[in-house]
């Protein structure tokens, strides 16, 4: 019992080969001391337990080293190293800036490395946790910090580096240390196990790398807990049970019923979640990770990126070719939108009831938006294969759509543009309008969209988001003109439409659309339309008139893929001011007593 070490110091790295992860900071160590081109001060910055203390005491020992191998490592038997390995070194200091962090402490250090070591080359001092320094003691150690004596050397640590003063960064050489990798750290713990004779489970070894989130000393401090918990045989279920992780298996068991759409399964393997004492914030994170690594395990490329043992590998790969990316992505995007939502929500629990009930009808939605989108197809097809109305039945009464009135009522203008004389004589005519009788597919529709609330099932997306909020951007887009003319435009051609319409807009008062399209010359980009606008409230006109200027030029143009792209003008240009608050610049600017005048009868502006 007296003689037992904990792993992260009987393990600790006394060589630069022997440091776990750090490669790219140790082998510029190494070539640094080969080419003897060392800085005089060093600072080593990067989360907790990754070696920044045990590289700057590797590196101590290296540069005080009598012979240093061929290697560049230090020998580890010269006077020394034996003496640092000891604890007595008088060339090498160690000071804890956490309770060493006044002005005082500062000009002490100050005094010392005025004296040559008496010992080795170099006389080093490693200042642990820099960042507690207080700012006077920082200014204080500046100067020697810039330019100290040729013996002396400053490795400075610290997991806060934003912490430190410009000053003192300009004046170090900076080494950011890295989050160790999962694999590396996995692959430690298991030459640990095996130089002390403890049998392991290599998906034992993983969670506990993961767990300990990049830092390795975490990780040794894991792994002598489960030694002494599971009487020296680190399982997975030892791990599992003893960090009160959350089993793989959970996710495994709850993505195959969420596949199966068994809603009731889902919510049991929730309470028992909660029921073995785990936060439903921790519950959906995890659940998120989990149907990362599946869309991951998709693909032979990204299989990689999986961060699990080799048997939790296997499960992956076999539950990711059951499932398709459809329901990955949505159930992901519901998983993302809960927690965002588990926040600010005072019932946590109905929040994960919620968004796990909605991933169990992800597969309904995805059929009903097929369904519904053949459905509509047919049902159009049906409308528009008989173009007589007098075969229609006249006791119809079923509504015609936004997009067949525009279609119909934009076919007989163009017809009066080409033949004013026809168009004339027949215009005077009147027609009732006959409407088709509902056929199958069309109840099937109806049928589809009363289980959902209502909502027409042609607006069925596969995210199940999209399916329980109705979004402005689909009403827009069903009020266009539909057709399947795509006819190359010419520029001249186009803007002669353009400014007939800019007339008409202008004769129905509506001025500010108007200005919008005489102001600046348009720009007709493949089926693009880029319109430019001078700021948010011209942006918001146009948005409004968008849909009545694409119903008027696709029809006209004869090209149904036009688009139209509002471009806010760059802030360097000059424009109008239109808000209260512009207006009121733009005067000040030319009038500043006005700004005096405000602020002296406390006036404010309307």
């Amino acid at each position: 019992m007296d003689n037992f070490i904990v792993s992260a110091r009987k393990y600790r790295p006394a060589t630069f080969d022997s440091v776990v992860g750090q490669s790219h900071i140790t082998n510029t160590l190494k070539n640094a001391i080969h080419n003897q081109q060392l800085a005089q001060a060093f600072l080593f910055c990067g989360p907790r337990g990754v070696g920044k203390t045990t590289c700057a005491r590797i590196l101590a020992k290296t540069i005080n080293c009598e012979n240093i191998t061929e290697n560049t490592e230090a020998c580890g038997e010269c006077n020394s190293c034996r003496s640092f390995q000891n604890g007595n070194s008088f060339s090498i200091h160690e000071l804890d800036a956490a309770s060493n962090n006044s002005v005082e402490d500062i000009r002490s250090l100050i005094d010392q490395v005025r004296i040559p070591p008496q010992t080795g080359k170099y006389k080093i001092y490693i200042i642990d946790e820099v960042h507690m320094l207080s700012q006077q003691a920082f200014n204080a150690f500046l100067k020697t910090l810039e330019e100290p004596p040729s013996y002396a050397i400053f490795i400075l640590a610290t997991t806060e580096k934003h912490k430190i003063l410009p000053t003192i960064l300009s004046r170090c050489q900076i080494f950011d240390f890295n989050r160790i990798q999962v694999e590396d750290m996995a692959n430690h713990l298991a030459r640990i196990a095996k130089n002390e004779g403890i049998s392991y489970e290599n998906d034992g070894l993983h969670v506990i790398a993961q767990k300990a989130d990049g830092g390795l000393r975490d990780a040794l401090s894991m792994f002598d807990q489960i030694v002494s918990f599971s009487n020296k045989e680190v399982t997975y279920r030892a791990v599992i049970d003893n960090l009160n992780i959350l089993d793989y298996d959970y996710y495994f068991d709850l993505i195959q019923h969420i596949a199966k759409q068994d809603a009731a399964q889902a919510l049991l393997i929730f309470d028992k979640v909660l029921s073995n004492g785990f936060d439903g914030g921790h519950f959906m994170a995890g659940l998120s990770t989990h149907l990362r690594n599946l869309l991951v395990a998709k693909e032979p490329v990204t299989l990689k990126l999986l961060e699990v043992g080799e048997t939790i590998r296997k499960k992956y790969l076999e539950q990711s070719q059951q499932l398709n990316n459809g329901l990955l992505l949505s159930a992901l995007n519901i998983a993302n939108q809960c927690e965002i939502n588990y926040r600010t929500s005072k019932n946590h629990r109905l929040q994960v009831e919620l968004a796990l009930l909605k991933m169990c009808h992800i597969s309904t939605a995805i059929q009903l938006s097929a369904s519904g989108t053949s459905t509509e197809v047919d049902v159009k097809k049906k409308l528009t294969s008989n173009p007589t109305p007098e075969a229609k039945p006249k006791s119809d009464t079923t509504p015609i759509t936004n997009a067949t009135v525009a279609r119909e009522a934009a076919i007989p203008q163009k017809n009066e543009e080409a033949n004013p004389q026809v168009s004339s004589s027949t215009s005077s005519i009147p027609t009732a309008r006959p409407t088709p009788s509902p056929t199958s597919e069309e109840q099937k529709l109806a049928t589809a969209s009363k289980g959902w609330g209502a909502m027409p099932a042609k607006k069925l997306l596969p995210n199940l988001n999209s399916i329980l909020e109705a979004k402005a951007d689909e009403k827009e887009e069903n009020e266009l003109v539909q057709g399947s003319e795509f006819v190359a435009v010419s520029e001249d051609e186009f803007l002669a439409k353009w400014n007939i319409y800019a007339d008409r807009i202008k004769k129905d008062h509506k001025i500010t659309l108007f200005t919008i399209m005489s102001a600046n010359v348009p720009r007709l980009i493949g089926n693009v339309i880029e319109v430019d606008v001078e700021n948010m409230v011209q942006m918001e006109e146009m948005k409004l008139g968008k849909v009545d200027m694409l119903n008027y030029l696709r029809v006209q143009l004869r090209n149904y893929a036009l688009e139209i792209r509002e471009v806010m003008i760059e802030s360097t240009q000059i424009r109008k001011p239109y808000t209260s608050q512009e207006k009121y610049q733009a005067m000040v600017s030319k009038n500043p007593a006005l700004e005096t005048l405000r602020k002296k009868f406390n006036l404010g502006l309307s």
